[in-house]
């Protein structure tokens, strides 16, 4: 079952008060389970339904129920703009809203979530390869994406995290990240409710909140993307407020070498980083029980594999140094994009590696450090393929520097020259940064140039958009 808490034979034996704290509402085993069936009874039969993800008991239930039931969902961003909600919406072809809706439902039909309804009808447990939710990309490439997940890929992923982690029903889960991303929904909901840990859903990810999730929840593994691990590093009692904690984990991008270094003296913990994608959930991760090296992201996890190519399609060396693409494959891919066959071809090889389209660097004990996107951060330079992501880390160690992003601008000599963008104190100088590096790094590895900026140019989900950097230069 993938919901394996939730199994209606065993929730009696091991039902507990406080299985899930959200928005002021605190959910027993037994209400998820008796809400959760009777939402599976109102949608029963539909092809596919859309939540709008909010952080909220409704959500929760919509959710469940349809995994209960088998229907696919479309876990849609509260905060979405009007245009990207109606392609997700036409583009899925989502019968009805299910819980909470937009004042504009774009004609769709909608299905409330009853809190306090409850129904003890069995449903037969869907087959593993039926698709368990349409999660749209960012769109960063054009318009979003449908990427097809199935029971199977979502239950391989949490079966081998929670094996990588160690990650077990006496934990208690606690972030305050959204429910419309791989990183809030599938891992820290979904996995809980497959573990059969307590969740509680902070609201907003404040480090007063971790603190007191830490305090009276008895918090012990904490999921946060690297923003808010850096406030909480920023917050000397919220941070040392973790202490009790037993695993603090990073993911959805690069964690600043300087903020793992705070967080591990102030908490008394070297956060878990790991990787992974819409398209292939989590596929690389350090453990609970091995090294957890700052800005690598460790080992494949079990029942996935990957490697590295170069331009040719070539095996790079594993020497921490030579960057390669990275490709991976196992039981926890996506089936393909809805209605893209195209893309979907082009994103696997014969074999069924999927090519993640970023670029990474691994050692001789086969661990990963990603070093960016392959289309704007793999630089070729004076001969050299450099990581922009590795310059990038190395610059925000600098005591003055609060963010970077570097790419590759053309070069007549060079082919792409090394330029950085950097946002810090009114005492950096851009000669003082390319030497600070050149003696971080290998020479070659050193920024050309370095631009002072007040700010990064970013999308609404904070990502650095280096497509523009790329166009100004």
């Amino acid at each position: 079952m993938l919901l394996a808490s939730l199994d209606p034979s065993k929730v009696a034996a091991t039902d507990i008060a406080d299985a899930v704290t959200i928005d002021g509402a605190v959910l027993s085993r037994s209400d998820l389970v008796g809400a959760a069936t009777s939402v599976a009874e109102r949608v029963g039969g539909a092809d596919r339904v859309a939540v709008l993800a909010t952080p909220s008991p409704s959500t929760v239930l919509a959710i469940t129920g349809c995994l209960n039931a088998g229907v696919p969902f479309v876990p849609v961003p509260s905060d979405v703009g009007a245009a990207e909600r109606r392609h997700m919406l036409s583009d899925s072809g989502a019968q009805a809203w299910l819980g909470p809706a937009p004042e504009e439902t774009e004609g769709l039909a909608h299905i409330p979530v009853r809190l306090h309804a409850r129904s003890w009808h069995r449903y037969p447990e869907p087959s593993p390869e039926s698709t368990a939710m349409i999660i749209y990309t960012s769109g960063t490439t054009g318009a979003p994406k449908g990427v097809v997940v199935s029971r199977r890929a979502i239950a391989a992923d949490l079966d081998a995290l929670a094996q990588a982690w160690e990650w077990t029903p006496d934990d208690v889960l606690v972030h305050g990240l959204p429910l419309f991303h791989i990183h809030g929904l599938v891992l820290g909901l979904l996995g809980s409710l497959r573990v059969g840990n307590r969740f509680v859903h902070t609201g907003k990810p404040t480090p007063a909140g971790y603190a007191q999730a830490c305090s009276d929840a008895g918090g012990s593994l904490f999921f946060a993307v690297p923003t808010v691990w850096s406030r909480v590093a920023a917050d000397e009692a919220a941070a040392q407020a973790l202490r009790p904690a037993r695993l603090l984990v990073s993911g959805s991008a690069a964690l600043p070498v300087p903020v793992f270094d705070r967080l591990a003296n102030l908490t008394g913990h070297r956060p878990i980083e790991r990787y992974g994608a819409s398209e292939s959930l989590i596929t690389i991760s350090t453990r609970a029980d091995g090294e957890r090296r700052p800005g690598w992201v460790g080992l494949p996890i079990a029942g996935v594999q990957a490697r590295l190519l170069d331009d040719n399609g070539d095996p790079v060396p594993h020497d921490g140094e030579t960057v390669g693409k990275l490709q991976v494959r196992g039981a926890t891919l996506f089936d393909g994009y809805l209605n893209r066959p195209e893309a979907t071809a082009e994103a696997f090889d014969g074999d069924g590696w999927y090519r993640t389209g970023d670029v990474a660097v691994a050692d001789g004990q086969g661990m990963y450090r990603i070093v960016g996107r392959e289309s704007v951060d793999l630089i070729k330079s004076g001969g050299y393929r450099v990581g922009a992501g590795e310059i990038e880390t190395a610059l925000l160690g600098h005591p003055g520097v609060q963010e970077a992003a570097v790419v590759g601008l053309p070069d007549e000599d060079l082919g792409q020259r090394i330029v950085a963008f950097v946002v810090g104190s009114s005492d950096l100088n851009s000669d003082g940064l390319i030497n600070y590096v050149a003696q971080e790094l290998s020479i070659h590895k050193r920024p050309r140039e370095v631009r002072l900026v007040d700010a990064l140019p970013r999308n609404a989900m904070g990502k650095v958009l280096k497509k523009q950097l790329l166009s100004e230069g």
